[in-house]
């Protein structure tokens, strides 16, 4: 067997990214020592137990000691913290990496905390993931044939971009190169935006005045289970993954109210024409999709 690329990766944050990218590499056989750090101790007991993890560092400085590979698996809201927390313990060469789903935020970020180390913080975004969290949910085939969206900085070492970049290809993720800017515009269209509508139509259903929501629900089929199967998602990290990326998504809600004003006008006219249009529109667009899909998973 090859030795190990990786003689100690470090994991904060060991829920459903972070424990899939850990079990990848492990299964990939490219990491040798796995250490997890996180604030919830039963889920760490639990990552331990699974064999996620090989360890359960104590602290910052413990975890970080002569680590080859740091990834921030935390919510968005957490990761100005957790650099500052990890900035005086990073040896120079350690690599230092994100799965956040929003960019320009966690750039600014770590121009603020991980100003001396930014040759080798190199950030990216898995674009995968469940409804399901913590080390449980954690799947090592969870990547495979997903995009990984490496948005590098100016003061990147190039050899740290191809690390992070073969780690994730080891992975069975397809790796591609945008700015901060185009990730947070195109992530707020096919990610944030349809988690708010998920959630809010959970939250419609339950201000519903004329039903109790459970009487609703229990008469529910694959319609409305299909569009909210995300509103079960972590609460928490959507919060502050809608307020990291405000901007592009106050403009995308604005949007799809404008799509909406216009489907309740046709509606409201009774204009079957034109709900037809915007309907096979839609259906044309879901189908070639889905064909694209298909192709590129075959």
């Amino acid at each position: 067997m090859s030795t190990p690329y990786l003689q100690k990766l470090v994991i904060i944050g060991v829920g459903l990214i972070g424990g899939s990218f850990a079990l990848a590499l492990r299964n990939a056989g490219l990491v040798k020592h796995i250490v997890g750090l996180g604030r919830s101790q039963e889920n760490m007991l639990r990552a331990l137990e699974l064999g996620v993890i090989d360890e359960i560092a104590i602290s910052s400085a413990t975890a970080l000691a002569d680590a080859d590979f740091v990834m921030l698996s935390t919510p968005v809201g957490q990761i100005q913290r957790v650099m500052a927390q990890i900035e005086p313990y990073l040896n120079k060469q350690t690599i230092v990496s994100d799965v956040g789903s929003t960019k320009q935020d966690v750039i600014d970020a770590a121009k603020n905390q991980l100003a001396k180390h930014l040759d080798h913080f190199i950030p990216a975004h898995p674009i995968a993931g469940t409804e399901f969290r913590g080390a449980e949910a954690a799947d090592p085939l969870l990547f495979r044939n997903k995009h990984l969206i490496i948005t590098p900085l100016k003061e990147n070492n190039e050899q740290a971009i191809n690390l992070v970049s073969m780690l994730w290809e080891a992975c069975g993720a397809r790796v591609s190169i945008m700015s901060a800017a185009q990730h947070d515009q195109i992530l707020a269209i096919i990610s944030h935006l349809p988690h708010m509508l998920a959630f809010t139509l959970m939250n419609h259903v339950q201000a519903c005045a004329d039903f109790d929501p459970d009487f609703v629900l229990s008469y529910a089929g694959s319609s409305l289970r299909d569009c909210t199967r995300i509103a079960a998602s972590s609460p928490e990290m959507w919060r502050d993954i809608c307020l990291a990326n405000r901007v592009q998504l106050l403009a995308e809600l604005q949007a799809y109210q404008n799509a909406l004003t216009e489907l309740r006008e046709q509606l409201a006219n009774q204009n079957g024409e034109a709900l037809l249009s915007l309907f096979k529109n839609a259906s044309d667009l879901k189908l070639r999709w889905t064909r694209d899909l298909n192709g590129n998973n075959g």
